[in-house]
């Protein structure tokens, strides 16, 4: 055990304790625990919107080691509700350092634990289903920590969304020399998907989750994005009937993760709760489309049922579990992923669907010219 930092707890909903050491704010921290594979991208995990009212493990041993750099950030602020790591690296060995994690989890308010057996951890997740939990800064273990992760409202039937969206309309990027304006419906969108839409050339205009197709609709853009977001999609009723709105529009949607759900949703399919999730940058998934397996970069604890429905296609599907990773409509241009082909800081394997969601719009609109 190491000595260094306060004492610390992590407890988990099933009465399991694990004892470690405070590396960041000296402050309890609950959520529902859950594990990420990836091997870096620690700082785009932490400022995820995603990762709203979660505790989040990293599997990987060693975590901390190349610090922070704030303009990686995938959003204005930290998101998480705590981080689970095996050793904490205190001194970051980068010349883009800003500052170390610890530091970065200080500034931020959240608590971070390190020290306890991750391993360990993440097999009692994979086996017991992603539970909710609680990190305790204090010198011993105390039986009302257990009450307060027991007390904590379960991730089923949580809308998320709504705490993490933009309060305000705003403009992304710049809009000179931009051939196509896309509205974004914002559930919790990551900057690294604002980015790639406005380097593939988009105008990009970015609107609170609760914003109505018929405010969308009046302002007429050429088409529209769903980003991803935290929480279930299943009460996300108002979302789900602004969806199905503008795919009855008909102009170009593409949609990632809960915008996929939504748009699953929206096409008569339902939702469902994952035992563990998938969040990582190794999940494989087959594009039925190419016949290709990509490896994708993955953050999500619901998928979309296999049920046929309406003429909504599956076109991908991962392979780990054989879940639904994307829907295409042959006879409309709606398309969405489960995964982010944004993917920061990778793999890189889907980013090519920035490119066929411009390609889309371009043949949309030039095939209403030619209809005119």
């Amino acid at each position: 055990m190491l000595t260094n930092g306060t004492k610390a707890f992590l407890v988990l909903e099933g009465g399991a304790v694990f004892e470690g050491r405070s590396f960041g704010a000296e402050i309890d921290g609950l959520g529902e625990v859950c594990f990420n594979t990836s091997l870096s991208g620690y700082q785009e995990i932490l400022t995820d919107p995603s990762y709203h009212r979660q505790i989040v493990t990293m599997t990987y041993p060693m975590i901390g080691n190349y610090g922070v750099n704030r303009s990686e950030n995938e959003s204005e602020k930290i998101r998480v509700a705590g981080l689970v790591v095996k050793e904490y690296v205190p001194e970051p060995s980068n010349f883009n350092s800003e500052l170390s994690l610890g530091d970065f989890l200080k500034e931020a308010g959240v608590p971070g634990i390190q020290g306890l057996d991750t391993r360990r951890l993440v097999l009692q997740i994979r086996r017991e289903g992603a539970q909710r939990g609680g990190i305790f800064i204090a010198p011993a273990y105390r039986p009302d920590m257990l009450e307060q992760v027991r007390a904590l409202p379960s991730m089923e039937g949580l809308d998320l969304a709504r705490e993490v969206t933009a309060q305000k309309a705003y403009q992304f990027g710049q809009s000179a020399g931009k051939r196509f304006r896309v509205a974004v419906l914002d559930f919790g969108v990551k900057t690294n998907i604002l980015r790639m839409l406005s380097e593939k050339g988009f105008d990009v205009h970015v609107f609170p989750a609760t914003t109505p197709a018929s405010e969308l609709q009046a302002a007429n853009f050429d088409c529209y994005f769903l980003s991803n977001g935290p929480g279930d999609p299943a009460p996300m009723t108002y979302a789900v009937d602004t969806v199905r709105a503008l795919i009855a529009e008909g102009k170009p949607i593409f949609g990632i993760c809960l915008g996929h759900q939504l748009i699953g949703l929206a096409t008569g399919r339902t939702s469902f709760k994952l035992k563990f999730g998938h969040r990582g940058g190794n999940q494989p998934v087959k594009n039925y489309k190419t016949g290709r397996v990509e490896i994708t970069s993955q953050n999500h604890g619901f998928a979309i049922s296999d049920q046929q429905t309406g003429s909504v296609d599956i076109t991908h599907v991962n392979l780990n579990d054989r879940t639904v990773e994307g829907f295409a409509d042959p006879d409309r241009p709606l398309m969405c992923v489960q995964y982010h082909p944004e993917a920061a800081p990778g793999p890189h394997d889907a980013a090519y669907l920035f490119d066929d969601f411009f390609t889309m719009v371009e043949r949309y609109h030039a095939g209403r010219q030619t209809a005119t």
